[in-house]
């Protein structure tokens, strides 16, 4: 038994009914306000109740805020304002201080030629820079806008409903003002279309209607490989709508849905995600995750996902 043990057990015995009635009056006062449980350091509670009440005066009543007021005001009139050690006159003191001119030593002097200080005197500000060798800002040429998209989009669905071996993309990107029946008439002709590989409707103004009948196509067309809905007006419920046609369908590579007028919602990413994992022929996925968890899923489905393609390839 050490030292410590043997000093702790002369107190295993003791009887504390005992000691506190050989207490005086002033002791138990003392440790009674020892054994009160106080907090300093809680903020949230007022300042009552983080320290004990050591005042022994008795109250003098309610509190009075006119009175209190009146008292502190009689009190500042009452007090002598303190002198200043130096008293204030208005003046100021001492002498500004004025940097002396530097006079140019003789050596430092330059000395312009006639002719050269006539034509610096007309030269214009460009060629003053140039003669300063002051930087002149890069003059960028204006970037034109992409040309219009000059696709006809009936003769385009006349070829898709006669399933034209020869049309293997429908682009349709940056046309704004496609009736949105005729979106559907097209998005219908593909259900039974087997030549088109690649279908885009990039900044179209297409919502949910068009995403519902892209979700149709998916569950029925068998040889589209890559789809671009990208800049749209599509919410999270047509996402959500096209994501869960896309598990039944076992043809498509690359599916882009960025870009969309709203964010969809975390509900949306994690069906991303789990679309990814669930769909290993996806090998190419366009969508910007804010979410750090269903990143992580999609960037680890996209690498098996991708490690299964190149081992088919080798086969």
């Amino acid at each position: 038994m050490s030292s410590y043990q043997k000093e702790l057990e002369k107190y295993r015995d003791i009887d504390e009914d005992e000691i506190l009635r050989t207490l005086s009056p002033e002791e138990l006062e003392q440790l009674d306000c020892e054994l009160q449980e106080m907090d300093p350091e809680n903020m949230l509670l007022p300042a009552g109740l983080r320290q004990r009440d050591q005042t022994k005066k008795s109250p003098t009543g309610p509190l009075d805020r006119d009175a209190l007021l009146q008292y502190l005001e009689q009190q500042a009139l009452d007090v002598k304002e303190r002198d200043d050690l130096v008293p204030f006159t208005g003046e100021k003191k001492g002498k500004p201080y004025i940097q002396p001119k530097r006079e140019i030593p003789a050596q430092e002097q330059i000395t312009l030629e006639p002719e050269l200080e006539e034509a610096l005197s007309h030269a214009t500000d460009a060629e003053m820079c140039d003669i300063a060798g002051v930087v002149q800002p890069d003059k960028y040429k204006p970037v034109p806008d992409e040309p219009p998209n000059p696709t006809n989009i009936e003769e385009m669905l006349k070829r898709v409903r006669s399933n034209d071996k020869e049309l293997e993309e429908v682009n349709l990107n940056n046309i704004q003002d496609i009736p949105i029946p005729m979106l559907s008439e097209l998005c219908e002709a593909m259900k039974a279309n087997t030549y088109v590989r690649s279908f885009s409707l990039v900044a179209t103004k297409s919502g949910d209607p068009i995403a519902n009948a892209v979700a149709d196509m998916l569950r029925e067309n068998r040889s589209l490989q890559s789809l671009n809905i990208e800049s749209n007006f599509i919410s999270s419920t047509g996402l959500m709508a096209v994501l869960k046609a896309v598990r039944e369908n076992a043809t498509l590579t690359e599916l882009r849905v960025d870009n969309q007028r709203q964010w969809p919602g975390d509900a949306v990413e994690m069906e991303m995600a789990t679309v990814l994992e669930q769909c290993p022929s996806i090998v190419r996925f366009g969508y910007h995750f804010t979410q750090q968890g269903p990143r992580a899923r999609a960037a680890q489905a996209m690498t098996r996902n991708n490690e299964l393609r190149r081992q088919q390839k080798k086969r």
